[in-house]
């Protein structure tokens, strides 16, 4: 930071001042002296047709008022800015609480103790209460509205300071014997606060001041230091909190008066004076710290005696009471800024987050970029790139390839203009100052300098960016110590521990530039140079590299080379920047902006200070433009003199930019040949060509017209075109601007029809830029007029527009290349049915069965394939089927395969449900319709397979060598040989099992008990204990004892029977047989060959008897038997149930 004085203010009568406070919202300074002297001044900023701004501006008095009311010497006085209130006391203990009221100060509250004198008095953050000391003890704190709150009598203490809290839970005491107390807001003692400032410390002292700053604009730092104590003999401590055991010590080495914290808690301002050694009458000094304790800054104030100093609010400006004046000194802070390709960089505080926030504001388009930063210790910018120096955070883990730099303390961030990080780098010294060129980057602690060869990779991937990252090209970064040859240099590793720790005897600013001149900023603001290339010889007679100018400047905060001249460059000293050419100056120009960058004759610079008092809404207007000297006269004389005079100024002042303003100049009167020979030497090669374009031109009108829209006054150069009724060229104008709006307007008002394809390339770029700011409605419009369905598609889709979306793909041509894309659409939302008919538009089918997969709209998947003889419906009808099976939907997929006409497939789900059904012992009717089912698709599949072979031979053989060859492949092709064999098992045997009950219930017992003994077959399919328990009834109730006898022997044989249940079948036969003899009692030859089961007849399915008769009728279907005097009473088979016809 610099600082020096800028205004003196003379109290009339020279009346002694004794207290000074600034108001920081409103601006107002209160200032108390003896004789009861009381004044408000404000200092207010005139805007003058100069429109200056910041501190460059001139100030004057805008409220001089003398407030009456005091008789003794005003000694307190202090702001609440929230409730617009300023509170005054006196020696004789008089208060006064003054209020605003229609531009004016006037009385609101008077009180006196008439017993003490008011020492202090603070009024805590938010302005509702205020904590007045007494110094016989007493304490009172009152309420904003006048009210006393509590009061308090510290006995035997004399009291002489107090403070609150931020948080106003917390109140400092200020014994006048140096102590300090710590009480509650309710005054209730807690401790005594530990002095470390005062260790060793002899003779007598007191505090000079107590300033908590209450964290109203943020922390530079995280748990940074913000409570100040300062004794008057010189001592101070800076604490994060009242019991904060390590302290920040300060000795100032004055006798200190007053002390305070700026706006932001980022300087500490201490105010004394100093024995000089030389002179009779003390020094005044202001001395600035940083909250950790580090000097920035010494002031010297003239006068006898300072006795106050307060702040401003905005922290560029400070009062200071001395004797009768009050002095007021500006502030250059050090900000934490940049400027890289029209990016200007800040960084700025805020109360509610702990990190500082850096804003990239692109001063071209007016957008800006913020981001976070903990620890931030500096910004610095070179060409598009930008470096963050930063504290390392513990917490967070380094990079893998940082190995070198375990336990690194600070890391240099490389980023570009819109903030976004390129490489880091960790670094072990503090890198106080850091500078960078287009290709290095030198950060600079005390006693160390590392220098990093930083390398940006362009058009590379984040994959690649990451590999150049971390592969360490050796000779890369090297770190030097000020008196020691460069260490690292024979393995590429960073030697830290080489760059010991030594004194520093001197402290220069990191400006410096080009390779032959040095300029030099020092701590007291004074401005050296050395010219590093000549070679001088010294008072001995040898020759030495290098001399310093004679040239210096002081009051110097901060220069700026030119980039394009060696030179000139500008500097800022006080609130007036010089340009410099050959170290001569020029006039001088009033601002207080900092130099972004002197290039091309012009001078950017910023106003920081007014950017940072809305630093999250940064205004154009505070980026100002100062053209220099030559420049200003090579444009006044074009305007006076001429052209041909000029040249010749410009001929002996040469600089590329007086040649193009000449050229500039030459265009605008049309004068070719001087416009080209300036071109020539600016070497501004469009403009040579733009020069022989004119040349060929005819018309002088036309020529004209072409050098306004070459300096940018494009609606004057249309005009021109339109009054030479040269349309088409105003149209080409507007569509090079990108003006398609007033393409559009153009074309519909010029007389005959406009050309159709630029209406819908102009209604297009409109659609498109109403698109782009997703304004999809207006594009919609506009698209429809220009026909362009790619783009309107995408606008339906973003409006959810699928009614629209389905039109506009009902309405194209088939195999139109947009159609897959509005399928896609379709596809993301869900419209399967859309999505299909848009796929199959584009003769896209295999795309249409994928969705309906995708949607699990399986039968439309199916149905799809099988249309289009799709080869992998196998596959797909697979993935359905299982789909159906995870969800326990098998007869579903039975159905899918039927339909499908993948009946073995079909078949096999169908007897897995049938033999489940059977096993859960459901009624046998629905069992023997399931198997019958299962059957009857075997059926089918034998014949799909007869007739594919069928087709196969065709006209080579026979029909029974093709059904041969069927039932071949088959038998080849199925693995499960139950069903294709015996496909009708499970349908006879609950066919026979249904049959026998029946038969049985009708009081038909011997049919019951012969279809009963056809069941001893079916073992595999019914339960035997099922049979034999159902055989056993039959023979009983037939009188068939021995039928009924081997029935019960089989049951009670069984294994799967309990010994419970076989004991019950023992009993049961016991039980029958010793009633009856087990012996047949009527026995033909049928039975015999029933029982015996010797050579198979064919069964009648409808009676259960073998049939003997040679004449029977066989089902078609089923393949299954009954005898021709019981088919007559059947229209359908008894088994199968097709028709007997």
């Amino acid at each position: 930071m610099f600082i020096y004085l800028s205004k003196k203010i003379a109290i009339p009568g020279n009346v002694r001042l004794r207290c000074i406070s600034w108001n920081k919202d409103q601006g107002f300074i209160a200032c108390g002296g003896e004789d009861g002297l009381l004044k408000v001044l404000k200092l207010e900023t005139q805007t003058d047709e100069a429109k200056l701004k910041g501190l460059a501006a001139p100030s004057n008095l805008s409220m001089n008022q003398t407030l009456e009311g005091h008789s003794g010497s005003v000694q307190v006085v202090t702001w609440n800015e929230q409730y617009q209130k300023l509170t005054t006391s006196d020696q004789n203990g008089l208060i006064i609480v003054w209020m605003l009221y229609k531009g004016a100060w006037y009385e609101e509250m008077i009180n006196n103790r008439n017993k003490s004198v008011v020492r202090s008095m603070s009024w805590n953050a938010d302005g509702q209460k205020i904590c007045i000391v007494y110094e016989d003890g007493a304490v009172i704190v009152g309420s904003v509205d006048g009210n006393r709150i509590w009061g308090k009598d510290l006995k035997g203490i004399q009291l002489c300071h107090v403070a609150w809290s931020s948080d106003s839970k917390t109140l400092l005491f200020g014994m006048a014997n140096g102590e300090i107390h710590i009480y509650d807001n309710q005054g209730n003692f807690i401790m005594k606060m530990k002095l470390n400032c005062l260790v060793n410390v002899t003779g007598a002292f007191s505090i000079a001041g107590i300033h908590w700053y209450p964290g109203t604009e943020g922390y530079t730092e995280p748990d940074c230091p913000c409570l100040a104590i300062c004794f008057d003999n010189g001592r101070c401590q800076i604490m994060r909190h009242e019991n904060d055991q390590n302290p920040v010590l300060i000795d100032t080495g004055m006798n200190v008066v007053s002390i305070q914290w700026n706006h932001c808690g980022s300087v500490l301002a201490v105010a004394g004076f100093q024995k000089s050694s030389t002179q009779d009458k003390d020094v005044n000094l202001v001395q600035f710290y940083t909250p950790f304790g580090e000097h920035l800054r010494t002031l010297k104030v003239p006068g006898k005696q300072m006795s106050a100093l307060s702040w401003e609010g905005g922290g560029l400006k400070i009062g200071l009471a001395v004797d009768s004046f009050i002095y007021f000194a500006n502030i250059r802070p050090d900000y934490k800024w940049g400027y890289c390709s029209n990016t200007v960089v800040y960084a700025y505080t805020r109360p509610d987050r702990p990190e500082y926030c850096v804003v990239f504001w692109d001063t071209k388009n007016n957008e800006k970029y913020v981001k976070y930063v903990k620890s931030l210790i500096s910004i610095t910018t070179c060409g598009d790139f930008c470096i963050l120096a930063t504290k390392a955070d513990e917490n967070q883990p380094q990079e893998e390839h940082e190995t070198e730099s375990i336990g690194a303390t600070y890391v240099l961030v490389l980023c570009n203009s819109i903030g976004t990080p390129l490489d880091p780098k960790y670094i072990d010294i503090g890198p106080l100052f850091v500078t960078m060129t287009k290709t290095h980057v030198i950060a600079a602690s005390k006693e160390a300098f590392y220098i990093w060869q930083y390398r940006v990779a362009k058009k590379l991937t984040a994959m690649e960016i990451n590999q150049v990252a971390r592969t360490r090209k050796e000779g890369r970064e090297r770190i030097y110590h000020i008196d020691e040859t460069p260490s690292g240099t024979s393995d590429g590793m960073l030697d830290y521990s080489k760059a010991i720790q030594v004194r520093d005897a001197f402290n220069y600013s990191e400006q410096f530039a080009l390779i032959f001149r040095l300029a030099i900023i020092d701590l007291s603001g004074v401005l050296t140079f050395f010219d590093l290339d000549t070679r001088v010889a010294d008072s001995t007679g040898q020759q030495v590299v290098g001399e310093r100018l004679k040239l210096e400047r002081k009051d110097v905060w901060d220069m700026k080379w030119a980039k394009d001249n060696p030179d000139l460059f500008a500097m800022m000293e006080k609130t007036r920047m010089y340009v410099f050419r050959n170290l001569d100056p020029e006039e001088p120009i009033q601002t207080s902006g900092y130099i972004c960058n002197f290039e091309d004759l012009e001078i950017k610079s910023v106003l920081l200070d007014e950017i940072l008092k809305n630093p999250e809404h940064p205004n154009k207007e505070y980026i100002i433009n100062f053209e220099i000297r030559s420049l200003r006269d090579s444009r006044a004389l074009i305007e006076e003199v001429g052209i041909e005079e000029s040249s010749q100024f410009i001929e002996d002042n040469p600089h590329p930019r007086l040649w193009r303003l000449l050229a500039e100049a030459a265009l605008q009167k049309l004068d070719l040949q001087t416009a080209e020979q300036a071109f020539v030497r600016c070497k501004d090669y469009q403009g040579i060509k733009f020069v022989k374009r004119l040349g060929n031109l005819q018309s002088e009108s036309m020529k004209q017209a072409e050098v306004a829209a070459y300096f940018g006054r494009f609606e004057e150069a249309e005009r021109m075109y339109l009054d030479m009724d040269r349309r088409d060229l105003a149209i080409g104008l507007r569509i090079k601007l990108g003006d398609w709006f007033r393409v559009l307007q153009l074309l519909k008002t010029g007389s005959g029809d406009a050309d159709d394809t630029l209406l819908e390339q102009a209604h297009n770029a409109i659609g498109d830029y109403f698109a782009d700011r997703q304004k999809w409605i207006n594009a919609v419009q506009y698209y429809v007029q220009g026909r362009n369905q790619e783009r309107l598609a995408e606008c339906y889709y973003m409006l959810e527009d699928y009614q629209g979306l389905e039109n506009l793909a009902n309405s194209l041509p088939e195999n139109n290349k947009l159609l897959p894309d509005i399928a896609h659409m379709f596809v993301r939302v869900g419209m399967c049915e859309q999505a299909v008919t848009a796929f199959l538009k584009c003769n896209r089918p295999k795309d249409a069965v994928d969705t309906c997969v995708h949607l699990n709209q399986w039968n439309k998947a199916v149905e799809l394939a099988k249309d289009h003889n799709m080869k992998e419906i196998g596959s797909l009808l697979a993935r359905y089927a299982s789909h159906l099976l995870e969800k326990n939907k098998i007869l579903d997929a039975i159905e899918l395969y039927r339909k499908a006409n993948y009946f073995f497939d079909a078949a096999k789900l169908m007897f897995k449900v049938a033999d489940e059904e059977a096993k859960k012992r459901t009624k046998p009717l629905r069992v023997k319709k399931l198997y019958v089912l299962s059957a009857l698709l075997v059926e089918q599949y034998h014949e799909q397979m007869k007739n594919a072979q069928r087709g196969k031979v065709k006209g080579k053989s026979s029909e029974a060598t093709s059904a041969l060859a069927g039932l071949l492949e088959e038998d080849v092709l199925s693995t499960d040989n139950r069903l294709t064999d015996n496909a009708w098992r499970g349908a006879e045997a609950y066919h026979f099992f249904i049959l026998a009950q029946r038969q049985l219930y009708e009081g038909y017992v011997d049919p019951a008990m012969k279809t009963a003994l056809h069941l001893r077959d079916y073992e595999d399919i019914i339960p035997a204990v099922e049979i034999y328990s159902l055989l056993a009834l039959c023979a009983c109730a037939n009188k068939a004892f021995a039928t009924c006898s081997k029935a019960f022997v089989k049951l009670e044989s069984l294994e799967t029977l309990s010994p419970e249940q076989r004991q019950q079948y023992e009993d049961l036969a016991l039980e029958i047989f010793t009633k009856h003899c087990p012996k047949h009692t009527k026995k033909s030859d049928l039975d015999g060959l029933l029982e015996g089961g010797e050579g198979k007849l064919p069964t009648c399915v409808a009676t259960g008897r073998p049939i003997t008769d040679y004449q029977f009728w066989m089902c078609n279907v089923c393949k299954h038997c009954v005898q021709d005097q019981e088919i007559s009473n059947y229209n359908f088979c008894p088994l199968c149930h097709s028709s007997v016809t």
